[in-house]
């Protein structure tokens, strides 16, 4: 008998009851069971789904057809798919996830690649960490960073996103549909729908202190999509530069830094940015996060407030990105910057940590001279936010469920804050916090003589399943080592197990460091 008779004999044994084969090869993995060896269908799907698996094929969190329909497609018997799903499920690279059907779990081997320091080497696992960190950051590192599952993410800026409230925004939607025209369903105004422009006025109003007319308000794609837009306009005013604080936020940095030839950096100190060394670059323009500086926690001081604005009124351009405003807990609101001096302050706000990032929605208010050049920038990028969800956040603005919202997110926020400074104490004494006051993150400052940099220390956290950030990814000053880390995100057990972690991680790089042993780079 040929090798064709006999895999088709083979299948007809293995076939479901009725012995039908179905058509030559599926679509999923173009699969075709002729390929199989006689008696050896199992073999064979299973080896064909591992290889899928190692060459990022079939990447984390697939889902696979259910055994019943693989089964039919490839007209064999539903047990060799079940047999083969369980292969699979035993070496770890599939999971079964109930009605959720079957899901790949494992990483390709491409996603881990480097080594970890010899100092932390002890306490990480055979598994190395993906090759990540550095210590220059390129502008897709922030991609990669979300794209790298970690058992427990720590990493700032993400929001609680299982607390949006998808029943408030549900409710919203469907009145949203139910009074909408067939003629709002048409491009909608550049700048914004009518209806979310006043909304968001209302709010800055309520909650910002800042005076400003709907018409002022322009709708954009969150706080990145304002950087880029005033980048646009900078140019167009003949501005090159634009002054940042430093430590300050690497991704606010890069954004501006796409658009404009340079981005001096401006010490920050206890009382908020330095005045008198941004004055010493000669930069006409200066991104600052007064509120909630990032990644210091620092609050703008009233002096070295009143400084800034001569500075401003001087003729120098303040771009607020008014980051973390909205999340405090053990000090009073701070008044936006915007709300004293609207026509040198460029404000920006966003939806990304009240709700979720996923909506892209922000707001931009510019002083007059710059309107024009901004909104032409917004017009070519995009002719405006999509219409249908600008409406809702519009209904639950002025409902006050946003309100509501805010502040069942504040009292989660404020627990898991408290256990993260909690683990901290117990597993990381010699660190200090900063910026407990309110925000979503903590920055930690590390002793000098920690035995490794904090580059390498993310490097090896990441490698025993805990994403961090390193502090020196912000800062092109002279600063201390030291992590930036999230924890708006994860339940506190998960907050106290990871850092617990770095814990064991900073004692065995001082071990190392003590007993004369080198850390290797990073």
């Amino acid at each position: 008998m040929n090798r064709s008779k006999a895999a088709a004999n083979d299948r007809s044994k293995e076939a479901g009851p009725a012995g039908e084969v179905g058509e030559t090869g599926v679509d999923f993995l173009q699969l075709d069971a002729a390929e199989a060896p006689p008696g050896g269908l199992t073999d064979w799907l299973a080896r064909r789904l591992r290889e899928a698996v190692a060459d990022g094929l079939l990447p984390a969190g697939t889902r696979l057809p259910a055994s019943r329909v693989l089964a039919a497609e490839l007209g064999v018997s539903r047990g060799v798919v079940t047999d083969a799903y369980r292969r699979l499920a035993e070496a770890g690279q599939l999971a079964g996830r109930g009605r959720g059907g079957t899901v790949v779990v494992a990483l390709p081997p491409a996603a881990v690649p480097t080594e970890v320091p010899s100092a932390l080497s002890a306490a990480v696992p055979a598994r190395p960490a993906p090759a990540l960190f550095r210590d220059d950051p390129d502008p897709e590192v922030f991609d990669h960073l979300r794209a790298t599952p970690a058992r427990i993410d720590l990493t700032p800026g993400v929001p609680d996103l299982a607390a949006f409230p998808r029943a408030a925004w549900l409710r919203a939607e469907r009145a949203v549909l139910d009074g909408l025209a067939a003629a709002d369903l048409g491009y909608g105004d550049v700048r914004g729908t009518p209806a979310l422009r006043q909304a968001v006025a209302h709010w800055l109003a309520r909650n910002r202190g800042i005076r400003a007319d709907p018409e002022e308000v322009l709708v954009v794609a969150g706080t990145a999509q304002s950087l880029a837009l005033l980048g646009r306009a900078f140019g167009r005013m003949g501005i090159t530069e634009v002054a940042v604080e430093d430590p300050g936020s690497l991704g606010a940095r890069q954004h501006l830094a796409h658009w404009l030839a340079a981005t001096p950096p401006v010490p920050v100190d206890a009382e908020g940015i330095r005045v008198d060394a941004l004055r010493a670059t000669g930069a006409p323009a200066v991104l600052l996060t007064p509120a909630h500086q990032y990644p210091t926690g620092v609050v703008l001081g009233g002096e070295r407030r009143r400084e800034l604005l001569r500075w401003a009124g001087e003729g120098g351009l303040v771009v607020e990105d008014d980051y973390d405003a909205e999340h405090r807990y053990d000090r009073p609101p701070v008044p936006a910057l915007r709300a004293e001096l609207p026509d040198r302050v460029c404000y920006a706000g966003s939806t990304s940590k009240l709700l979720a990032p996923a909506l892209r929605t922000g707001w931009l208010l510019v002083p007059p001279p710059l309107r024009a050049a901004v909104l032409d920038a917004k017009r070519f990028a995009d002719l405006g936010n999509p219409v249908l969800p600008q409406l809702v956040l519009a209904r639950l603005m002025e409902s006050g469920e946003l309100e509501r919202h805010l502040r069942l997110l504040r009292r989660r926020h404020r627990r898991r804050r408290d256990a993260m400074i909690a683990a901290v104490r117990t597993h990381l004494p010699a660190a200090t916090v900063h910026g407990a006051a309110a925000g979503l993150h903590l920055m930690l400052t590390l002793p000098e003589q920690l035995g490794c940099s904090d580059v390498e220390l993310a490097t090896a956290a990441l490698a025993r399943g805990v994403k961090v950030q390193p502090l020196s990814w912000h800062a092109r000053l002279p600063f201390p080592p030291g992590l930036v880390l999230g924890y708006a995100a994860g339940p506190p057990g998960d907050i106290a197990e990871g850092i617990a972690v770095l814990g064991e991680l900073v004692r065995r790089a001082s071990a190392g460091r003590n007993s004369g042993a080198r850390p290797a780079p990073a």
